[in-house]
Order: structure tokens, then C-alpha cells, then sequence
């Protein structure tokens, strides 16, 4: 196969073969359990299909882990098996990738680097990160995207529209076109590192004022579509670093909470993709935030409803969720399915409400907060379901995720303060605005 990465009717069919052998039999097996009546072990299933999925690595991968820390989306037991996929693709060896950066920055691409090391310090589901030395001394990290991903993910979204089609027939508590276009959407960006290097620029710019929080920088003459050059970051893994510096703990958490939330609640801006190795830590609980692929921009009504939808909790307001909801894009909500959502809701606010030093919740079997999402699941299942709006899923995910990590940390914070000096005085208006402008300055759409 060729270095080009275009989808590529061979590109995917390729792709195709090996993923569809991965699925067919969960389909199959699915189908005859909601149409036949034929029983199977759903754990068994599913610890073949994690097998399955691990050794295809790739985007498929990525869209797996995604899929495991959204509750609504696929029955318990193979959530607990999604949930244990690692991103360890296997790397491009060097002489492909000295082929890959030739392709990227011309044949004399050596020349442009003082030093470039031929093992990848880091390999993930789309690329893998090489060390470099700049000409003038800099230390680099070069991010270079695998060989023909556009068709790989192409490839793999039609198998997964497939597989949450099953699904739905199989369990009607909630509608999975919503997720797979924004699954769809979201991936297809990562693929475009020169929208990343956009993003990165963003949050340099969003995150300025706070010094506890280090963004890196994309260096654009070493940078392409498909390789995405930076300074490097010499942090430490978060769980390391806690754990030599059992003391900064909470100083850590405090700073993963505001890398987070103020690009949301100052900018409507949020990073989707909040698991360990997106993160770094150093000094005194200082914080590295990387990879910038999956970004989501909100409009303004969307913010103001999170923080409505906040105060509707903690007042029992049913009027306000309910206007909350529909700002989310849930449609019109009364009754039993605005009581069981508010059930969810409970769950996500609650550390929000509790004015105190504490620690955020406990994790729930595999994924936190997973036995609360089950019960909710149950009764829109009973309730004839509900269709997700798409905007809900990343501000879900990155709940849920950033949650798991502060469990994983064991902070203890008042996370009612930390939420309150970011929204207190909010202004929808005003932020419209600032939006507005940064994103113009950034070339980031919306």
C-alpha cells in the first residue's frame, strides 16, 4: 500500500476485510438474540470482540475507548471489556518513516533538524511522536499520522454505524445516530493536523493567564496536514508524578480541573478527550495539557443551559431543567423521562452542590459512574428511549473521564468552589464575544 493517505476505494475495502471479521459475529449473534430468541454469553462475546479489536488497533481502537465511557451507548459487559483497550499500535519502523518525512517536508528533510531519533518515544491509535532537536537547540516532539488513516477510519466508522444499528434494534432505550455522527465528525478532524496545530494555538491563547498550566507550541515551517512538529513537554506521567509527590496531589487535580473548564465556561471550548495520557505534571502540581485533535466548540445557549441545568438541580427547579434540556437538544422533556434524566444529572452535579472538601464519587464497577447510567438506561429503556444530542456527548465524556482521573488521584477539593469561581457572573453575551473574536484569530471553525 502506498504512503498516500487518501480514502482510497483499495485503502477501504483493505480495511473493510479485517474489520468486518472482527464485527460479523457480534451482529450475527445480536440479531439472533433480539430476533430468534437464541441466548449467548454476552461476557464471553464481548471479551472475544475486546480481543478482536485490540489486535486491530487503529482508529476502530479509539472509537472503542470513546463508546466505553459513554454510559448510554452499549450494553455493561462490553463496556467492562472496551474499557481495558490501551493505544499501543504497533510503530512505523525507520525506514518507513524516513519515507513518511520525506513525503512530508521534501527529501533534504534531515537537514531541517539538528537531531532526529529514530525510535518513537510514543505511539497512539492515528501516529506516533519522534524526539528531534531543532537547528536552534530546541527540543521537539514530531507527531507523524500512520500511512492511509483516512481510509482506515472511513473503513471503520461504516462498521461501526453497522454495529450501533445492531445495538439499537437490540436495546431501544437510546437512538445511536447522534453518536456516530459525532464520533464520525470528531475523528474525521484529528485526521487534519494543521486543524490540531489550530486548536493548539487556541488554548495557548485561552489558557495564558493561567501559569500553572503549560500548552505546547506547534512549530508551522516543520509542520504539515499530516505531521504536527511542537516543542516538547518534559512532564512526567500524572500518576508518577502524585505518586512521588504524594503532597501535590491536590494541587494537580485543582489544575486538570481549570485546564478543562475555563476554555468551556470562558469560551464555550472544550478538549474531548480526557484520559491520563493527555497529561502531563511537573514543579509544584504544574500541568501539561497535549493533544488537541478532538476540540468541540459549544454555542453560548449550550453553556448557559450546563449552568441552568445546575441550578435546576440544586433548587429542584423542574421548569428550568426541563428549558435546560431543551437547549441541549434533548426536545421536550416532562414527566418521568425529566425525572430520570435528572437522575443522571444528580449524579454528574453532585459534587458541585456539596460546599466541602471531599472527594469526587467512587468509581462504579469498570467506568465511573457506570451502575448510576445502568439505572437511567433501564428507564428510558422502559420509557421507549430517547435520542442523544450530539452535543452532549463530548460535555458527557469529558464528566465522566476527568471524574475517573480524580478518583484515580484520590483528590479531595471544594469542587463547589473550584465550579463556582469559574461561573459565578457568567454572561452568555459576553462570551458569545469572546468567542466570536478568538476563533477568528485562531482559524477555528464553529
Amino acid at each position: 500500500m502506498s504512503d498516500s493517505d487518501d480514502s482510497s476505494f483499495t485503502g477501504r475495502l483493505s480495511r473493510t476485510v479485517r474489520t468486518s471479521t472482527a464485527m460479523a459475529g457480534l451482529g450475527a449473534r445480536l440479531a439472533g438474540k433480539r430476533f430468534l430468541g437464541i441466548e449467548f454469553d454476552q461476557e464471553e462475546h464481548a471479551r472475544a470482540l475486546r480481543q478482536a479489536l485490540g489486535n486491530l488497533k487503529g482508529p476502530l481502537m479509539k472509537v472503542a475507548q470513546f463508546l466505553a465511557t459513554v454510559p448510554e451507548a452499549i450494553p455493561d459487559e462490553y463496556v467492562a471489556e472496551l474499557s481495558q483497550l490501551q493505544s499501543n499500535a504497533p510503530p512505523m519502523g525507520w525506514l518507513f518513516v524516513k519515507r513518511r518525512m520525506a513525503s512530508e517536508l521534501g527529501p533534504d528533510w534531515k537537514q531541517r533538524f539538528a537531531s532526529f531519533e529514530q525510535t518513537a518515544a510514543a505511539a497512539a491509535s492515528l501516529g506516533q511522536v519522534h524526539r528531534a532537536t531543532a537547528l536552534d537547540g530546541r527540543a521537539l516532539a514530531c507527531k507523524l499520522q500512520y500511512p492511509d488513516m483516512a481510509s482506515a477510519v472511513e473503513s471503520d466508522l461504516n462498521q461501526l454505524k453497522i454495529v450501533l444499528g445492531i445495538f439499537e434494534r437490540y436495546d431501544k432505550a437510546v437512538s445511536t445516530g447522534g453518536i456516530h455522527a459525532e464520533l464520525a465528525e470528531r475523528l474525521r478532524e484529528e485526521l487534519d493536523y494543521e486543524r490540531e496545530a489550530n486548536n493548539m494555538r487556541l488554548y495557548r491563547a485561552i489558557l495564558a493567564d493561567e501559569p500553572t498550566i503549560r500548552i505546547p507550541e506547534p512549530v508551522a515551517e516543520l509542520s504539515t496536514r499530516r505531521l504536527l512538529t511542537m516543542n516538547w513537554l518534559d512532564g512526567e506521567k500524572v500518576l508518577d508524578f502524585v505518586a512521588a509527590h504524594p503532597e501535590l496531589r491536590d494541587t494537580v487535580a485543582r489544575n486538570l480541573f481549570r485546564a478543562w473548564y475555563v476554555p468551556f465556561y470562558r469560551y464555550g471550548v472544550i478538549h474531548g478527550d480526557p484520559h491520563l495520557g493527555n497529561y502531563q505534571a511537573r514543579g509544584n502540581g504544574d500541568v501539561d495539557l497535549l493533544d488537541f485533535g478532538m476540540i468541540r466548540v459549544f454555542p453560548p445557549r449550550f453553556v448557559q443551559a450546563v449552568i441552568d441545568l445546575q441550578r435546576a438541580i440544586e433548587t429542584n427547579d423542574d421548569a428550568l431543567a426541563a428549558d435546560a434540556y431543551r437547549a441541549w437538544g434533548f426536545g421536550e422533556v416532562k414527566g418521568e423521562l425529566l425525572a430520570t434524566l435528572n437522575v443522571w444529572a444528580r449524579f454528574l452535579y453532585e459534587p458541585l452542590l456539596d460546599d466541602r472538601v471531599r472527594k469526587i464519587g467512587v468509581a462504579e464497577g469498570a467506568v465511573y459512574g457506570r451502575e448510576t447510567a445502568m439505572t437511567v438506561h433501564k428507564k428510558l429503556r422502559e420509557l421507549g428511549g430517547i435520542k442523544v444530542p450530539r452535543e452532549f456527548l463530548l460535555m458527557d465524556r469529558a464528566a465522566l473521564g476527568l471524574g475517573s482521573v480524580f478518583i484515580r488521584l484520590g483528590a479531595e477539593l471544594n469542587w463547589h468552589k473550584l465550579y463556582h469561581e469559574l461561573i459565578d457572573g457568567f454572561d452568555a453575551a459576553a462570551l458569545e464575544q469572546r468567542q466570536r473574536t478568538l476563533l477568528a484569530q485562531h482559524d477555528v471553525p464553529h
